[in-house]
């Protein structure tokens, strides 16, 4: 293939990393160059050896610089194919353009920095999309350098073959569009969620899994694009082998709902649904109730924690139970060797903060997509609504919130039994709420935690007054609910009759 030896250079760099590097290189090769603006007052700090492109074109810039370059002496000898155009291109006293040396206005970094609307409009770059595009399709003639991590590259390749050849002057091309197409998506996706608010989603790479939740199905784990904190898509791996989709689905479930807490808490999850959460003052108090509510079910479950991992801590879990997965913000020294013992143990690093820059759930449906908010709602216990006779003690209410924040990532319909911030009993994902307080019942009594004085939580209204009664027949003195049944009556004269304290919080959390 051919090899273009450049003698025309335009240069126009929002982003003038390495410009003396690239610069001095077309000096020392004779290459006219041509520039604007800001650049070529950057160049003219390096060599006189520049024109400014007004003096190239004959038109001067108008209306704040908007137009400059979008002038057909520009783009006819960026354009202009060797083999058939030089002529017409002679004949209009144009001259060809052979390197194009050209980066965009930085629309995704003024973004990023809570710019106005108006703002980000004005960063939306017309001529320098307009260049590099040009001289991408007109590549088989002409140099395009968008990337000023290409300079060295391109200089070597120019001393080594005295010239650009094909398929580096290919490659090049491509990264023009590949930068057009991520250039081109990110004010799509700005002007969707200014004027829509709509979400749509960009993703950086995908990484396939060995599978996903069953053999035969096949899985792959998409990250977006630019985050800043490591969470589970991104994680800091410290060891263990590949995560799994199961693995992933489970460790995200823990990181959310260990998130809810400000002193140490541990949370254990198996199959999607927290199985024993605890906090208390230190990570190990915190991690020895949690794996106490339910040994059985912690056995092979995914365990994140909201403060660093200390070596005693990570000890007892060894010695415990087998586990998938470790999670937290941190680990000690001694922690991380303790867990080495046990090379199959996923251990990961995250940040407890999170981007979030796409938020929303999205859920496959027989022929669309449906599309919601996270579910960020929160109460206090300044929210709460007292509609019994007998009002909550400190410790109840203490106990009621924290039993809150559980229930909002066990599925539907859950219910969850907490005492001193330690999860009696959870139930999660019957069809009648009155079993998931049975299987709360009964995963307390396989491990001998005692229900009575404890509170209950329950993520949606008691349609009936039998959850109440089971509730008291269990020993539970308060109840946390969302209320709004039309059965709301009833359900308070059975809590009074009992002797129940119950807040309404008017918020309900279904995890389906």
């Amino acid at each position: 293939m051919s090899i273009v030896n450049p003698k025309t250079a335009l240069v126009s760099l929002s982003d003038k990393t390495n410009l003396e590097v690239i610069v001095s290189y077309l000096v020392k090769k004779n290459i006219k160059i041509i520039s604007t603006g800001g650049t070529f007052k950057a160049i003219k700090n390096i060599t006189d050896e520049v024109v400014e492109v007004s003096a190239f074109t004959g038109f001067e810039e108008m209306m704040d610089g908007r137009v400059k370059t979008l002038h057909p002496k520009i783009h006819a000898g960026i354009l202009a194919r060797r083999d058939r155009d030089i002529e017409e291109l002679n004949q209009k006293n144009y001259e060809a353009i052979d390197l194009v040396i050209v980066n965009l206005y930085p629309f995704q970094e003024t973004i990023k920095d809570g710019c106005s609307f108006e703002e980000a409009i004005e960063k939306i770059d017309i001529g320098g999309p307009t260049m590099i595009r040009a001289a991408a399709k007109n590549f088989n003639d002409v140099v395009v350098l968008s990337d000023p991590s290409d300079y060295e590259k391109v200089i070597k390749e120019w001393e080594d073959n005295d010239g650009i050849s094909y398929d580096c002057r290919k490659y090049l091309s491509q990264k023009v569009f590949a930068t057009m197409a991520n250039y081109n998506k990110s004010i799509s996706q700005y002007l969707n969620q200014v004027d829509n608010d709509l979400h749509d989603y960009n993703f950086e790479k995908a990484t396939s899994l060995r599978y996903g939740e069953n053999p035969h199905q096949n899985a792959k784990l998409f990250t977006f694009e630019g985050l800043e904190h490591k969470n589970i898509a991104n994680a800091y791996i410290i060891q263990g082998k590949e995560l799994s989709y199961n693995n992933i689905v489970d460790a995200d479930a823990a990181l959310e709902c260990v998130k809810e807490f400000e002193e140490p808490a541990c949370v254990i999850v198996k199959h999607a649904n927290p199985c024993g959460v605890a906090a208390s003052n230190a990570v190990y108090d915190a991690y020895d109730l949690a794996f106490k509510t339910d040994p059985t079910s912690a056995f092979g479950g995914v365990i994140a924690f909201n403060k660093n991992v200390d070596l005693e801590t990570a000890k007892e879990m060894n010695s415990r139970q087998f586990i998938e997965v470790v999670i937290a913000p941190g680990f000690d020294e001694g922690a991380i060797k303790e867990f080495s013992n046990k090379k199959n143990i996923r251990v990961l690093k995250i940040d407890m903060a999170e981007d979030n820059p796409y938020p929303g759930t999205l859920k496959k449906i027989s022929g669309g997509i449906l599309v919601q908010d996270d579910d960020t709602g929160n109460i206090t216990i300044e929210d709460l609504r007292c509609v019994t006779d007998r009002k909550p003690s400190e410790a109840e209410l203490k106990d009621m919130m924290f039993a809150w924040k559980v229930a909002k990532f066990v599925k539907s319909n859950a219910i969850v039994y907490v005492k001193n911030k330690q999860t009696i009993g959870i139930g999660a994902g019957q069809m009648s709420r009155v079993i998931s307080a049975e299987i709360a019942n009964l995963k307390a009594a396989e491990e001998g935690l005692e229900v009575k004085n404890a509170v209950m939580a329950s993520d949606a209204f008691f349609p009936f007054r039998d959850g109440i009664d089971k509730a008291a027949s269990s020993g539970i003195t308060a109840i946390i609910q969302p209320g709004g049944s039309i059965k709301d009556d009833e359900v308070i004269a059975a809590a009074n009759e009992h002797g129940i304290a119950m807040v309404f919080t008017g918020m309900r959390h279904f995890r389906h």
